[in-house]
């Protein structure tokens, strides 16, 4: 083998055809691959388990003997982290589901179109290399230290620590404002579990959810018959949290009629019951939380003025999560510990790629958005990384709009990528095209790898996305002589393996 070959990626093509095999070695080689073959699911297994172990198996489905889908379950048993991608004529969805429920990294349906070969190659590939990388990763926090479930160590959030230190000595009104998904209810339950109430209730309560007609009921209570369905009496939140924390998220949704009984406890400090007579006495401190901007509220009468500053006497602002980008690492970590704790999945790293698309992405849905994320990629991850290819479509899109396309990453675009975020002599450079051609040139010199073939490669996938995936198309767009639309072959330029059997 030479040295080039040797320091090439390795595929492995397993199918009982030998046409098959060839054309997938013909077009895979075309990229600088290094492809074997082996005619059987079993002589597979054993290859890639005598080692060593390829980058990438090509795996048929339907074989003499063993089955892709067995074949599958025994290399991935030998090796977790191998990526197979299946191959079939026969698109059923039990061959999809079998295969992704296996751990198959992708599968293709037969004839093949050589471009979505070697796409699907390169992605797969690039998912190997991001593998070797997370192999060093090194949580950056230790979610035991986190107990609040506040996570973040950038300068906004160190102000709001200090802020709620300085609140909880005292029974100060506080009032949280932000976006929703920041975490308001987190500082809330912070506030009370460090304040002389800890021992007490902390209720919390989403004044956005209840309808108005019900509010009054859920937070004072009412008396049996005060109303149609009222068949007996009932304690409010407010009675139930005496000398407890009461958080009133939404607070901004909550109807002017309930905002004045709410102003009656805070001046007087007691209620009365829908429906009753009593003055019940209650000792409550109230929390508030609001994505709503309270100051123009009060201006257009929505929200009475005077309760808005009995409830403002100290503000904490949660800043969204699109202005503390460098917590995301530490955010992502403690959801990936808080998963592991409730064996909700086997994922415990992220890739450095992947880590860079979250860290990018701007999160409209803030820290809540990000925790769904993470428990989504984790879930569909097939090894003990999330990677690229397990982030939602939506995320990859939004980050690519802004100049990356990190569902199809090559060698280039990462390094167009990077040259725009580093500092130093290239940050300039990269803007005009000599800049960028000197930056990639450099790069890949450097990593020993062909700048022909990888700027080719993104020439051709660009084509392919312009041309909506017509190759015949793609090909006259760059000039070049059209690939053969279909791999596996009529006839083939070699004889058929005296023992390879026809398929159905």
């Amino acid at each position: 083998m030479s040295d080039h070959a040797a320091k090439s990626p390795t595929i492995l093509v397993i199918d009982d055809d030998a046409e098959i095999r060839y054309s997938l070695t013909r077009v895979l080689g075309s990229r600088r691959y290094h492809v074997t073959e082996a005619a059987s699911g079993e002589l597979g297994i054993a290859m890639v388990k005598k080692g060593p172990a390829p980058d990438l198996v090509f795996l048929d489905v339907r074989m003499s003997g063993m089955s892709g889908i067995e074949a599958l379950q025994h290399i991935r048993s030998a090796n977790p982290k191998q990526l197979v991608v299946l191959m079939t004529a026969f698109g059923t969805a039990q061959t999809a589901i079998e295969a992704m429920k296996y751990g198959a990294f992708d599968y293709v349906m037969k004839p093949f179109d050589p471009a979505k070969v070697l796409s699907l190659a390169e992605n797969a590939l690039k998912a190997h290399a991001d593998l070797r990388a997370v192999g060093d990763y090194k949580p950056t926090i230790n979610a035991d230290d986190y107990r609040e479930g506040i996570v973040g160590s950038s300068p906004v959030m160190q102000d709001v620590f200090k802020v709620i230190g300085q609140v909880t000595a005292s029974d100060v009104n506080v009032m949280i404002t932000g976006e929703s998904g920041t975490g308001k209810e987190l500082v809330a339950r912070s506030i009370w579990k460090h304040s002389h109430r800890a021992g007490k209730p902390f209720i919390a309560v989403n004044c956005a959810a209840i309808p108005d007609n019900l509010i009054e009921s859920e937070l004072f209570g009412h008396e049996k018959g005060s109303f149609t369905g009222a068949t007996g009496q009932r304690l409010g939140k407010f009675e139930l949290c005496d000398g407890g924390t009461i958080f009133l998220d939404e607070i901004g949704d909550m109807a002017l009629a309930t905002q004045t009984k709410i102003l009656r406890v805070l001046q007087q400090g007691d209620i009365q019951r829908v429906g009753g007579t009593e003055t019940i006495r209650v000792d409550v401190r109230i929390l508030a939380a609001t994505n709503k901007d309270l100051e123009e509220m009060v201006k257009a009468k929505t929200f009475r003025e005077d309760l808005y500053y009995r409830l403002n006497v100290v503000r904490i602002r949660m800043p969204a999560l699109r202005e503390r980008g460098d917590d995301v690492p530490q955010i992502v970590d403690f959801c990936l510990q808080n998963l592991g704790k409730q064996r909700k999945a086997r994922v415990s790293k992220v890739s450095p790629e992947a880590m860079a698309i979250l860290v990018r992405y701007r999160w409209p849905g803030n820290v809540r958005e990000l925790e769904n994320v993470i428990y989504r990629s984790a879930v569909i991850a097939q090894g003990d990384a999330i990677l690229v290819k397990n982030l939602p479509s939506e995320i990859l899109e939004a980050v690519g709009e802004r100049g990356v396309s990190p569902t199809e990453a090559s060698p280039v675009s990462d390094v167009i990528a990077r040259a725009s975020t580093e500092s130093g002599p290239h940050q300039d450079n990269v803007r005009t095209l000599e800049g960028a051609y000197d930056f990639i040139f450099a790069e890949l010199s450097r990593g020993g790898e062909s700048m022909l073939v990888q700027v080719e490669t993104a020439l051709r996938r660009r084509a392919l996305q312009a041309c909506a995936g017509d190759v015949a198309q793609a090909t006259r767009l760059l000039g070049m002589a059209p690939a053969p639309t279909v791999v596996a072959e009529t006839t083939a330029p070699r004889k058929r393996a005296t023992t390879a059997k026809k398929k159905p």
